[in-house]
């Protein structure tokens, strides 16, 4: 076996050195005096796009650090092209030639492969196998056998050229490695696979890709690799066959799964080409062959000179074979075994958007049209029913009468967030507050009593009416019946001071308290804060299966829970970008990389474009603190979109932790995390120790939303709504 490798400089080489025609690796040029004699001859061809590669290389997102910016750039010379080609120095190459591949491999990744030491025996199909492991970096070094040369008939799927013709065949496809990448490890053996020299040629590997077309030489591989626990991957062009034979971890599993049954290669060596048909067929499962393959097998001998292939299938296999690589590389489950990646097959079933679309959905019923209240008890049902809750989920039971409303928290709505069902509190706590403006408005006046109940009713609430005037409260019916979630953007235009401090006492009347972020570089802080753990809440499996579970699409079921799409305010590009971030595995690799911190960009931004922010606190940790907090924020609320003012609640996913307990339940791979951003947070609102915070919310000026949340309907005047 020939061993040259691409890193050896040549100093004081005599040109005719330079010139051998069999060469098939770049040669790196380090002495100028060489490099002056190659750059003066008229015959060989300069390229230097160095300065633009340079340039390129600054431009990578992260950046390259300063010791790659400064490694220094070779020449390297191709003799069979009489070219002279300057490129960046190894690190630097592989960094920008290589960055593209990311994230479908990592950088991590991407490192790890690069170790790998790769064998491909046969370079008619395996030239296309050999080209896209080296072209994605799935090796440092490969080894290439093959004892045929290239003839034009090769050409049919072989990505030579009529330059290429009567070359060996690794000499073929190690020049073009050599031209994508002068810095990968290349060695030729023209022998193929034979006795004499497998054993040297599968030294060290850690994977043989086998591609011969003799069955001799396929079982001479394979027991050759057993011996040595090397993973073997075959595949053959008809319906995108894959082999994957796994010796590494079963060294005693017989060799193309048995198919052969005992035979070995020394046995083969004996048969004639008609006694080894039954073999190849087992091998190539002729009952799976396509009508034309098995066709043309049929006629291989008469009106064909031997079995067909196609560029096309052949490529299809180096791209499975390469998926291949990446999962034994990367220590994936890759197991022994057979599969297709049948083109055809899928082709057949190809499906037509437009024949499959669904009817559009019924037009919902918005939540201002539903039937009007029929009595005072309705009436009082109507307007709790109209508290904001967390994901819209309403976790709450309501009975009511003419002169009694009782509240109980539904404890089955509750969700990872919702910790120890203080959201849920603080949404029961909004119901009551609405409860409350509309009784008086119908001339009743009356305070909630809170309590906590049980494990099955941790929390409930009475409150009894009787005839009295309360004109501030009545005042608010209207605008409490109009309040919505507004989440468009706002124009961050200031609001002035006056309506600050109306909001404030709005809070203070119902026993909280509300800190205001106006300042703008307190919006950004607090947005970067906002954004991050956003983040780690897409990246958390549980609270990103129940943030998406709280959308609700066209055509779903139950419409009158949940956020509907088009509330969000998204364009149709983001619209799409959200079919994306509703995947779960999606999420996953974003986890597994530490990385997707674009998922923040939307609260950033939406964060940013608003004119202040608004916190509210309340004293103490009991249900019943939250449930009196919960009025507040409803008052914040009406009252500041009754000033014009679009509301958007913004909901971190530690809002409700009060200790490392609580963050690790949500989310044991991020709780650090989590625990720093809640104390920032609660540092720049100036919320003290013994204050827990309700609920943020987003203050704005914009324009008004075209859909509203629905609710779940009333059933009678004295109903249990849930």
């Amino acid at each position: 076996m020939t061993d040259k490798t691409t890193h050896a400089g040549i100093a004081n080489t005599e040109l005719s050195e330079l010139n051998d025609p069999d060469q098939h690796r770049a040669i790196f040029i380090d002495d100028e005096f060489t490099l002056d004699q190659l750059h003066g001859d008229p015959r060989v061809n300069v390229i230097d796009e160095s300065r633009q590669q340079q340039a390129a290389l600054r431009t990578l997102v992260p950046a390259v650090d300063q010791e790659m910016l400064d490694e220094p750039t070779r020449w390297a010379y191709y003799p069979w092209r009489r070219c002279l080609v300057h490129v960046l120095g190894p690190s630097a190459f592989n960094r920008l030639r290589l960055d593209r591949n990311r994230n479908l491999i990592t950088a991590d990744e991407q490192r790890r492969l690069s170790q790998l030491r790769i064998g491909v025996i046969g370079l008619s199909v395996g030239h296309a196998i050999a080209h896209n492991l080296a072209t994605e970096g799935l090796c440092g070094e490969i080894r290439l056998t093959d004892f045929d040369e290239l003839e034009l008939a090769n050409l049919n799927r072989v990505p030579g050229t009529v330059f290429d013709l009567g070359l060996n065949k690794a000499v073929v496809a190690a020049r073009r490695i050599a031209e994508i990448d002068p810095y990968i490890k290349v060695r030729i053996d023209r022998n193929g696979a034979v006795t004499e020299s497998i054993d040297h040629f599968l030294g060290d590997l850690d994977i043989v890709v086998e591609e011969c077309d003799s069955l001799d030489a396929k079982v001479l591989v394979r027991e050759a690799a057993r011996a040595r626990r090397l993973p073997v991957l075959m595949t053959t062009g008809d319906r995108g066959l894959l082999d994957v034979e796994r010796f590494d971890l079963e060294p005693a599993r017989p060799i193309l799964h048995g198919l052969l049954g005992d035979i070995a290669a020394r046995d083969l060596a004996g048969l004639s080409s008609k006694d080894k048909v039954p073999h190849v067929l087992r091998i190539l499962d002729a009952p799976q062959l396509s009508p034309r393959m098995a066709a043309s097998l049929v006629e291989v001998g008469k009106s064909l000179s031997t079995w067909p292939q196609l560029a096309a299938e052949v490529v299809l296999g180096a791209t499975v074979v390469a998926n291949a690589v990446r999962r034994i590389g990367l220590g994936e489950s890759m197991p022994s075994g057979r599969v297709r990646v049948d083109v055809a097959d899928a082709l057949d079933r190809i499906a037509d958007p437009l024949a499959t679309a669904s009817a559009p959905p019924p037009v919902p019923v918005p939540a201002d049209m539903r039937p009007e209240p029929a009595g005072i008890a309705d009436i009082l049902v109507e307007a709790a029913t109209r508290a904001p809750s967390g994901g819209n989920v309403q976790p709450w039971h309501i009975e009511a009468s003419d002169d009694r409303i009782n509240l109980r928290l539904a404890t089955k709505c509750t969700t990872t967030m919702d910790i120890g069902y203080r959201g849920s509190a603080v949404a029961l706590g909004a119901a009551a507050f609405n409860a409350r403006v509309a009784a008086a408005a119908h001339g009743l006046t009356g305070h909630v009593q809170w309590s906590r109940g049980d494990e099955g009713t941790p929390l409930y609430g009475i409150a009894e009416f009787s005839p009295g005037s309360a004109p501030e409260l009545a005042a608010l019916y209207a605008p409490m019946l109009a309040r919505e979630t507004n989440r468009l953007r706002g124009t961050a235009a200031p609001i002035p001071a006056e309506v600050f401090d109306e909001l404030t006492a709005a809070a203070r009347d119902e026993g909280a308290d509300l800190t205001i972020l106006h300042d703008r570089a307190q919006i950004e802080t607090a947005a970067g804060i906002l954004a991050e753990a956003d983040r780690i809440r897409y990246l958390t499996p549980t609270l990103h299966r129940e943030m998406m579970s709280e959308l609700r699409w066209p055509g779903d079921q139950d419409p009158d829970t949940g956020i509907d799409v088009t509330t969000l305010g998204l364009d149709p590009a983001d619209m799409v970008v959200l079919d994306i971030l509703r995947r779960p595995e999606v999420m996953a690799k974003l986890a597994d990389w530490d990385a997707g911190a674009a998922l923040g960009d939307d609260t950033y931004e939406r964060v940013t474009s608003s004119s202040a922010l608004a916190v509210v606190s309340i004293r103490g940790r009991r249900l019943t603190d939250y449930a009196m907090a919960g009025s507040a924020v409803e008052a914040v609320w009406v009252g500041a979109q009754r000033r014009g003012l679009a509301v958007q609640p913004v909901s971190p996913a530690f809002l409700y932790a009060h200790d490392d307990r609580d963050r690790d339940a949500l989310s044991p791979g991020h709780a650090r995390a989590l625990r720093d951003l809640q104390y920032a947070f609660r540092r720049l609102t100036t919320t003290e120790r013994d204050e827990s915070q309700a609920l943020v919310l987003r203050l704005s000026y914009a324009p008004s939303p075209t859909v509203r949340s629905r609710r779940r309907a009333r059933t009678g005047s004295t109903p249990q709504y849930g």
